[in-house]
């Protein structure tokens, strides 16, 4: 049956763009000088902070433009929507679009919070996180808590520090903290040591699953556009254009899926939940058909573990998120009926907006009503504790 009227959608991956206060407001006196801000140069908005100049590229804003109006170029706040940056605003949109719910990942911190990862000054990046938190759970979040899913991301440069705001977001009502999709790019410990134990204990404790949304971990895939040279101090495709990582997004996930898989991680904590943001979903019959084959052949002379089954784990430690795949629902039941979630990608330039609800419907429309009711809403909820009010 497609999508009934009763069916509320709850996604799992939306975006928002930070509006100019959130560090000002929020970090001591003594430190607004160097936090992030937002500064008018030659018409653009940009934003500034430590020694560099971030702009909100225009593919981040998109919702409610035609694609022959899309671009990499900065956009100033006038050139979005207000959804983009106004709660308010932004549940009208969703209204607009038929969706219920929405897990809103950073735009300027970056996905996992990379950009503070980089910066100089580690104490002031150690409050911009906190900030960003205090920001989207206490300002956005609060504006309409039946609608927005309070996240968090973290100081991962310094796993104890990263465990205490864990315990500190958990505190505050987070409901996923935003992770690395892989630790390495940053020069961090890999999923295959027991560095990040302690934080998946409290991960386990407090039933907060772990978002690792593509792109989080600074890598961006495709072979011509990893070749990347200095360009004005930032970095730069050589060859690839920009569309060719847009393809290939869910390949950073297919990495992370199989790392944690045999990582001992899952292992060492049974109630651990990850969240695939933004990865797709029909390469994961594939991954784990290919995982449990090497597994069967190769268990036996490695420090892997014998009896645990690859597609096992994953159904028990896994949710796929999909914006617009028909073939991956297609092949739901090898994936697992109740470890697929919907995202809507608000105001990136995969979303559907303004007929999300229609394109779901269109997708949908083969699938049986209780596994719909699963897919858009049931399993995102259950993965999130964030039952209907």
């Amino acid at each position: 049956m497609p999508l009934q009227e009763h069916h509320q959608i709850v996604s799992v991956d939306d975006h928002l763009v930070e509006h100019p206060r959130v560090w000002q407001d929020r970090v001591p006196a003594r430190y607004r000088d160097q936090a992030p801000r937002i500064e008018e140069v030659e018409g653009k908005h940009l934003w500034h902070y430590d020694g560099k100049v971030f702009p909100t590229i225009g593919l981040n804003a998109v919702a409610g433009k035609d694609p022959k109006d899309w671009g990499l170029d900065p956009v100033r706040y006038e050139d979005m929507i207000p959804g983009c940056y106004d709660p308010a605003a932004r549940v009208k949109d969703m209204d607009l679009d038929g969706v219920q719910a929405a897990l809103c990942f950073p735009s300027f911190p970056g996905f996992g919070g990379s950009t503070f990862f980089r910066a100089q000054d580690k104490e002031l990046a150690h409050l911009c996180v906190q900030a960003w938190n205090d920001f989207y759970i206490d300002e956005w979040c609060a504006s309409a808590p039946d609608r927005f899913i309070p996240m968090a991301i973290l100081p991962v440069w310094d796993r104890d520090l990263a465990v205490k705001e864990a315990e500190r977001v958990a505190a505050k009502g987070a409901r996923t903290i935003s992770f690395p999709d892989s630790p390495v790019p940053l020069g961090l410990p890999s999923f295959h040591s027991d560095h990040w134990d302690p934080l998946w204990q409290v991960c386990s404790d407090t039933g907060m699953p772990v978002s690792l949304h593509f792109g989080s971990g600074s890598f961006m895939p495709g072979f011509s556009f990893a070749a990347m040279k200095p360009v004005a101090g930032e970095m730069a495709p050589i060859d690839a254009p920009f569309v060719v990582p847009t393809i290939l997004f869910s390949s950073n996930l297919m990495w992370s899926t199989v790392d944690l898989l045999f990582s001992g991680a899952l292992q060492r904590f049974p109630n651990l939940q990850f969240s695939l943001a933004e990865g797709g979903i029909g390469w994961i019959p594939y991954i784990l058909e290919r995982s449990d084959y090497s597994w069967d052949r190769h268990r036996w002379y490695q420090d892997i573990d014998r009896d645990a089954r690859p597609s096992d784990l994953f159904r028990e430690h896994f949710y796929g998120c999909f914006i617009d795949d028909e073939h991956g629902l297609k092949n739901r039941y090898e994936i697992g009926i109740e470890r697929i979630t919907l995202e809507i990608d608000y105001p990136h330039s995969d979303s559907n907006w303004p007929n999300s609800r229609k394109r779901a419907h269109e997708v949908l429309a083969d699938i049986p009503d209780d596994e719909v009711e699963l897919i858009v809403e049931t399993n995102a909820r259950r993965m999130l504790n964030f039952p209907r009010s």
